[in-house]
């Protein structure tokens, strides 16, 4: 399985002491040797590597938290998932506590809708009571 991360989640992780749910010792850091010509300049620059590398790589997952560069990685039929979406997968393998992880990303610079945190939380306690 090939997943390229975006710099952001992995920022975001080693504030909230999680960076081990990504990067194993297995970890290949691969640079961008080109970038996609036509990537809108809106984009950061880490996003557009992220993305281009994902492509050339053929990757099976792209980890990116901005909008405009999820939807720019969904036109180009990448699978896009987010910071919350890896934290509530390693909650629900019993990885992490994932209503603390959220807690303690909540106490970041993070931002994400009230209504989305909650309804992965209450997905995650449905999830447990199964």
């Amino acid at each position: 399985m090939t997943v390229v991360c975006d710099t952001s989640p992995l920022c975001y992780l080693i504030l909230i002491n999680h960076v081990e749910i990504l990067p194993p010792s297995w970890l290949d850091i691969q640079p961008v040797t080109t970038l996609l010509p036509d990537l809108p300049s809106k984009l950061g620059a880490g996003e557009q590597e992220a993305i281009s590398l994902a492509f050339q790589l053929n990757a099976t997952l792209i980890i990116l938290d901005d909008m405009d560069a999820r939807v720019e990685a969904l036109q180009r039929n990448l699978t896009v998932t987010g910071l919350l979406g890896i934290l509530y997968r390693a909650g629900t393998q019993e990885l992490i506590d994932f209503p603390n992880a959220i807690k303690q990303l909540q106490q970041t610079t993070f931002r994400a809708s009230s209504t989305l945190i909650q309804s992965l939380l209450n997905r995650y306690h449905q999830e447990q009571t199964k």
